[in-house]
C-alpha cells in the first residue's frame, strides 16, 4: 500500500494527473486542479497518497496536504461518494471550507460541485455531518490554503456580513482567508478588511 511519494514531476496532464518519478519508477497520480497547478514539471514534490484498490484497477490519488487526504478518505466512506466525486468535491472546496459548508448547512455551496444537484446535496450534508471533523482538520505538510474557521462563530459572522449587504460568494471567500480560533468580533473586523480591499 502506497502512502506517500517524493520525487520529480516529469509531466502533468490536462486530465489532472501527474507523472511523478520516484527512484527511477514513474507513478501516475490523480490530483485536483488546484494541486496540479502547483506541480511544475522538473520540480521535486511530496504527495500524501491514497492508494485505491479495486478488482480491475489500482489508482493513486495525491494531495499536497495531509488534511486533504484525510478528507478524501472520509468522503469515500460516505454512501454514494466514489473517488471521482470525492475529487470533484475537494476541487471545489478545500477541507476547511468543506467543513464550513457542512457545519453551516450551506446547500448552495455544495451544489457548486459538478454533478451534485439539490437532492444529492441535501443528502450529503446530512451524511457528511457525521463523517467530517467539523472542528477544522489539522493541515499536515504545509501548502496553500490554511484551515479556516467553522461552526457557530462563522454563522454569526456570516449573518452580520449578509446584513451589511455582502453576497454569499463574497462572504464565503473572505471567511476562507481567516485564521482559526478568532473571536467573532475580530473575525468580523478582519473579514470587513478583506472584503473592503477586494471591492476597492
Amino acid at each position: 500500500m502506497i502512502g506517500s511519494l517524493r520525487g520529480v514531476v516529469l509531466e502533468r496532464s490536462d486530465d489532472a494527473t501527474v507523472l511523478l518519478e520516484v527512484g527511477g519508477v514513474g507513478y501516475v497520480v490523480h490530483v485536483t486542479p488546484r494541486t496540479l497547478a502547483e506541480l511544475e514539471p522538473s520540480s521535486t514534490a511530496f504527495l500524501h497518497v491514497h492508494h485505491h484498490i479495486r478488482e480491475d484497477a489500482q489508482t493513486l490519488f495525491g494531495f499536497l496536504r495531509g488534511d486533504e487526504r484525510l478528507t478524501f478518505q472520509q468522503l469515500l466512506g460516505t454512501h454514494g461518494i466514489g473517488p471521482g466525486l470525492a475529487m470533484a468535491i475537494l476541487a471545489t472546496h478545500a477541507p476547511a471550507a468543506l467543513a464550513d459548508v457542512v457545519a453551516t448547512n450551506d446547500l448552495a455551496a455544495l451544489t457548486l460541485v459538478p454533478g451534485v444537484g439539490k437532492k444529492t446535496a441535501e443528502r450529503l450534508l446530512v451524511e457528511l455531518r457525521n463523517k467530517l471533523n467539523l472542528a477544522v482538520l489539522d493541515p499536515v505538510g504545509g501548502g496553500h490554503g490554511s484551515a479556516g474557521p467553522t461552526g457557530a462563530v462563522v454563522s454569526d459572522v456570516r449573518d452580520a456580513l449578509a446584513g451589511l449587504g455582502y453576497g454569499p460568494e463574497e462572504i464565503r471567500d473572505a471567511l476562507r482567508d481567516l485564521p482559526v480560533g478568532a473571536e467573532a468580533a475580530v473575525m468580523l473586523r478582519d473579514a470587513l478588511k478583506i472584503l473592503g480591499a477586494r471591492r476597492a
